[in-house]
């Protein structure tokens, strides 16, 4: 099955993906929040993901409420709580200690969508991909429950990187020409090994396994073209899960 996808439309003024938001627990970047937020069908806060939204709108409050914040409140100050209660935010309670505030959070947005009967075309995250290391590993292990739960990309955007869980048995067909491409790219087998082909790529792979300890293709980048049509698409088939990251442009 071949999969056609723009990582980066999320973020481009001129990008036409319908997308939903899920905002972790983690700082924002200013202007990455309101072209997403402007653009979102549907809006969430995984619990502390609330007390960043709330901080970063500071006197427009109002203006910016999510659906929906869900989490098992350990994070979520006071204040912060019981003013999106008071403005008839849904304010939905996952106990569960076995999956991260993202997993819980990630599954009732799945459910959301299917409710509203919206069109929707990615799943943006913002945040999780920095701070603390097991943190992120807990965003990437995340990644491949959404797997489970949705057929839609879901992409986690923060600072100069975007993260997306390639699936298995798929050829993707990635556009890299929006122009907010930063200049790495790479592939990383988190689940095991990867048998994987590319093309677009300055090196590229040719039914080579990926896999810890052997091979991974970090710090790759991608095929010059050495004219004004831009970069080539990037193409990539694997047998396995296999986590594509790139870099984002300074905007």
């Amino acid at each position: 099955m071949d999969e056609e996808f723009t990582p980066l439309d999320c973020l481009s003024s001129t990008g036409s993906q319908k997308i939903c938001l899920v905002i972790l627990n983690q700082p924002l970047e200013e202007h990455f929040f309101h072209v997403l937020w402007s653009k979102a069908v549907i809006r969430a806060c995984a619990d502390g993901g609330a007390n960043h939204l709330y901080r970063l709108v500071d006197g427009q409050q109002e203006r910016f409420l999510p659906d929906y914040i869900s989490g098992d409140f350990d994070s979520i100050t006071p204040d912060v709580k019981a003013f999106y209660s008071e403005k008839s935010c849904r304010l939905i309670e996952t106990a569960d200690q076995d999956l991260t505030d993202f997993t819980k959070c990630l599954a009732i947005m799945v459910e959301e969508i299917k409710k509203r009967q919206v069109q929707v075309d990615t799943i943006v995250i913002l945040g999780g991909l920095a701070g603390r290391f097991d943190q992120i590993m807990a965003t990437v292990e995340t990644l491949f429950h959404a797997q489970k739960m949705t057929e839609l990309p879901v992409v986690v955007i923060q600072g100069s990187s975007l993260a997306l869980l390639l699936k298995e048995g798929r050829q993707y067909r990635l556009s890299v020409n929006t122009g907010l491409e930063g200049s790495w790219c790479s592939l990383v087998p988190v689940g095991g090994p990867c048998v994987t082909t590319t093309s677009g790529l300055k090196w590229n792979l040719d039914n080579t396994v990926l896999e810890f300890g052997k091979l991974v293709s970090t710090s790759n980048t991608y095929e010059d073209r050495g004219d004004e049509q831009g970069r080539k698409p990037v193409t990539i088939t694997t047998d396995r899960p296999l986590l594509w990251s790139m870099g984002i442009k300074k905007l």
